[in-house]
Formats: C-alpha cells, sequence, structure tokens
C-alpha cells in the first residue's frame, strides 16, 4: 500500500533562471528545481549501487552475450529498470469499455515490486481526464454508429491493401472531399496513422539541401520526420515568433552550405495549432507574417486542434482569423475529435498530387479501415450539422465551456496550469518525479483517471499531469474531477500558488 504524506506548499522564493520557453510558461521556484534534481540523483545513486551489488553477488547468473553487443543501450535500460518500474502502474492501464466520460480501468497487482504487472478480472469505474475523446464520437453516436456497422458490413473491417493498389474505397474519396472542404483548402489525402502522416510526409516534401525550422516543443513525430529528411533542422523557442524571425534571417543570410553560402532550395516552418503537452494555441498569425516576409513555408500540424476548437469546429485558422489559403500545408488526425484513427494532409492539388505518387505511407502502407474512414465522415457531417441537427454546435459550445470552467477552478485552487483559454488541454504542473505516482495512484483510488507525464517526454524539471475535456463530460463530472483534484494536489503539495479566499468564490 502506497502511504502518502502531506507536504506543505512550495514557499514563495525567486524564479530560477531556466530556458526562456520554460521561464515564459511557469514558475520554477529555486526550492521546485533543487528537490526535483535531488530526487533524480537519489534514484540514479540507488540504481547504481543496486547493479553494482547485484554484479558482485550474482556474478554466476550474469547475462552472457558471447561477443554480441547489447541490444539495449544501457542509459535507456538503465533508465527502465530502475526508474520506469518502480512506477509503471500509473501507465497504460488498460481499460474495458469505450473511451467515454467514464472508463472502467483494469486493476492490476505484481509480485515482484512492479518488475512486472498482472492483469486481475476486476476493472474500477473511473472519471476520463485522459482521453482524447473531446467530442464525444469514441463511445458511440446515435447518428455516426449505425453508418459505421453498415460500413463495416458492405467492406469488412480492412481493404487488406495499400491505396496504391486496392486499397481505395468510395468512402476514402469521400472523406478525403470532405475534410478538404472541411478545412478549406482544395484537395485532402488520407493516411492510417497519425504519426506516421507526420513521420512519412515530412522527408517527402524537403530533403537535403532544404532547411526545417521546428518549435522546439513539436510532437515527436514531427522530429522524427524531420531527421529523416535529411534536411538541416533548426529550432525556435516555443510560440515566440521573434525568434523564428531570428532563426530564419540568420540562416537566409548563411545561406545552404558552411563555406558555400548557397541559397537553401526550400525553408519548411513547422508549426502545432496545439501543443500537447501543454494546452496552448500556436501564435499562428504572427508566425504567418514573418513566412510571408521570408517566404518560408508553413507546416501546420492541427491534431489536438481539428475538430475541438473554433465557431464551427476548423480549428486554429478559424479561432485565431487566418486564413487557411496562408497555410501551405495543413496536418490533422482523426485519433481525437472524431472518434476515429488515421491521419490526412490538405493542400493545393499540386502538393497532394505529389504526395500520392512519392509517399511511402501512401504507396506502401495498408489504407484507413472503411469503418474508421466512416467514422470521420459521419463525425465531420455532424460537427457541420450535415446530420439534420445542432448536435455539431452543442457539443463544441459544451467542450468550450467545459475546459474554460475546469481550468479556471484550478487555477483557483492554486495549481499551476498550462494551457491557453478554449484549450481543451491543460497540465497541472507538478514538477517532482515522485510526485506522479503518488498523484496518479490517489486520483485513481477515488475513481479519478488522469494521465501523468515525466522526462523523457517532458523537460526534466517539468513533470506534470494532463488533463484532457471531453464534450461528454457533464458539469457534475467536472465538479468530482475538481473535488478529487484538489484533495490529492493538497496531500503531495502540487497547489504551489496562493487560493482563492472561499468568500471570493462565493462572490462569483
Amino acid at each position: 500500500m502506497t502511504v502518502l504524506l502531506p507536504i506543505p506548499p512550495l514557499v514563495p522564493i525567486p524564479p530560477i533562471a531556466v530556458p526562456g520557453e520554460v521561464r515564459r510558461m511557469v514558475r520554477l521556484t529555486y526550492l521546485t528545481a533543487l528537490t526535483t534534481l535531488l530526487g533524480y540523483v537519489v534514484f540514479f545513486v540507488f540504481g547504481f549501487l543496486r547493479d553494482l551489488f547485484r554484479e558482485l553477488f550474482d556474478w554466476s547468473k550474469s547475462d552472457d552475450l558471447r561477443g554480441y553487443a547489447p541490444i539495449c543501450p544501457p542509459f535507456e535500460d538503465f533508465y527502465t529498470r530502475r526508474i520506469y518500474h518502480r512506477i509503471q502502474d500509473c501507465f497504460a492501464r488498460p481499460i474495458a469499455s469505450a473511451p467515454d466520460a467514464w472508463i472502467d480501468v483494469v486493476e492490476r497487482y505484481s509480485n515482484d515490486n512492479n518488475k512486472t504487472l498482472h492483469r486481475s478480472s476486476t476493472a474500477s469505474r473511473c472519471l476520463n481526464l485522459g482521453s482524447y475523446n473531446y467530442l464525444g464520437f469514441a463511445a458511440g453516436d446515435e447518428y455516426c454508429t449505425p453508418r459505421v456497422i453498415e460500413s463495416l458490413k458492405k467492406y469488412a473491417p480492412t481493404a487488406c491493401s495499400a491505396r496504391a493498389d486496392a486499397g481505395t474505397t468510395r468512402l476514402h474519396v469521400e472523406l478525403e472531399e470532405l475534410i478538404a472542404r472541411f478545412v478549406g483548402k482544395p484537395e485532402a489525402i488520407t493516411f492510417g496513422m497519425g504519426y506516421v502522416t507526420n513521420s512519412s510526409i515530412i522527408p517527402v516534401l524537403v530533403g537535403e539541401g532544404g532547411l526545417i525550422i521546428s518549435d522546439s516543443f513539436n510532437h515527436n513525430s514531427i522530429v522524427s520526420g524531420a531527421r529523416a529528411s535529411g534536411a538541416t533542422v533548426h529550432v525556435f523557442r516555443h510560440n515566440s515568433p521573434s525568434h523564428l524571425e531570428e532563426v530564419l534571417r540568420e540562416q537566409i543570410v548563411k545561406g545552404r552550405q558552411p563555406g558555400t553560402h548557397r541559397p537553401w532550395r526550400k525553408i519548411l516552418v513547422i508549426v502545432e495549432g496545439i501543443y500537447s503537452m501543454e494546452g496552448e494555441f500556436c501564435k499562428l498569425p504572427e508566425i504567418v507574417a514573418i513566412c510571408k516576409k521570408y517566404k518560408a513555408y508553413i507546416y501546420l500540424d492541427e491534431a489536438h486542434s481539428i475538430g475541438a476548437v473554433g465557431k464551427s469546429g476548423r480549428g486554429v485558422c478559424e479561432l485565431l482569423g487566418v486564413d487557411p489559403a496562408d497555410i501551405d500545408i495543413m496536418m490533422g488526425t482523426f485519433t481525437k475529435s472524431f472518434g476515429s484513427c488515421g491521419g490526412y494532409i490538405a493542400a493545393s492539388e499540386e502538393i497532394i498530387r505529389y504526395l500520392k505518387h512519392a509517399c511511402p505511407a501512401h504507396l506502401y502502407a495498408t489504407s484507413m479501415s472503411p469503418a474508421a474512414v466512416q467514422q470521420v465522415i459521419s463525425a465531420i457531417k455532424v460537427v457541420l450539422g450535415e446530420d439534420g441537427s445542432n448536435r455539431g454546435a452543442k457539443k463544441l459550445a459544451q467542450i468550450r465551456e467545459g475546459s474554460n470552467y475546469f481550468r479556471s477552478e484550478l487555477k483557483k485552487m492554486g495549481f499551476v496550469v498550462l494551457g491557453d483559454n478554449d484549450s481543451p488541454v491543460m497540465a497541472i504542473m507538478l514538477y517532482n518525479l515522485a510526485k506522479l505516482p503518488a498523484f496518479s495512484r490517489a486520483c485513481l483510488r477515488q475513481n479519478v483517471a488522469v494521465v501523468t507525464v515525466g522526462y523523457p517526454a517532458t523537460p526534466v524539471l517539468l513533470a506534470r499531469a494532463r488533463i484532457c475535456i471531453s464534450a461528454s463530460h457533464t458539469r457534475e463530472d467536472l465538479n468530482k474531477g475538481l473535488k478529487v483534484i484538489s484533495e490529492v494536489g493538497g496531500l503531495v503539495g502540487a497547489k504551489c500558488l496562493p487560493a482563492e479566499p472561499e468568500k471570493a468564490k462565493k462572490m462569483d
């Protein structure tokens, strides 16, 4: 049994000097940074000592590689064994229901100090604050579900072929026309996986002799695609248009290759609509103006924003007043707001035609399941009101109101919360690695399922709990989550700011 001791709130002291993007996001004190780093030091020291004693006392049982180099890198293997395994019960929790507002979380147990976990036959009914089911379509819908079932009967669960061969159905063509119309671009192309959309498309768009300038907080799929492209990659400080302009100006002056000063073949600036670990909107209008000034192409990843924000769900362009014609490549996924799987690229006719003949994910990967395609088509029609109802508008209003209410209440309680208004994603800063499992386990015991994230998915000093709000959450659900998070946050010392007085709350 885990015993949680109350920890007093952090004493307000001057913030520590940290990188610019971190400093703008959160107020990180010296005490917070010191205790967090000390926690990692303790883990590493004891981990190395345990490894040393194992080698001394179990030398006869040591692995004999017989001349082979170890497949697992030493540091990653050490981190997994000595840190991750201790708290792995907080991650990859299996569920036994649809990802609705409430889910059934399968209970697990371990007989070897969390080295291995075993599933039990029981499950706990928990409030779901971790899934990307922003509009509530993933749990079944009166309009979408019957049409998905009918598509299964007609097309089967899979096309068993790549799009370029026999994997294109009428549904795929219909979806590409619909998504192009939805986001305001001439044409679109779809892929079977959102991650692959970024990692396979970027190397096709830009290669050797090109320049990629990427936001420092961009998703790993973008990082993987940029690395695989062979292009020169530079990053700019998170959400800083001024630093982007500085990097652009410097690289244009320097030229393509050191010593040759030849111009870049092309320059691609990559940003996200909503940054998934922070819940912040991209400063798109300013970035568009800078890219126009320096003749750089813009690649916008709307994985978390498409369908979830904007008056009619069309994403950050609609929300921030940016003309889609000013965005060269618009990328998004169907795994969040539309309750399905896969991703898309929307762009000019020339770009889409080129991708259909050059992108490996289109030529070789199995196409989206027809049932998944039908789910997206039906969900978009609901959002647009083409199902004959106003449920789409109600869902958009509900997720916006619920997100803003939840975020404001968390701030009143004294939590450090990241994320902009209207964003369904928000992060509660926990900082210390030891607080991650304490926060996660305590919430689960009170039937609230949250996602906690630490290094290497976030910077070492910025561990957090990420909350995702859904249109399927009622006000009663949100209040239940707030009550539990407030209690647990006070118990583990996650309330770093002064809470709002009770009188002021009542006046509101």
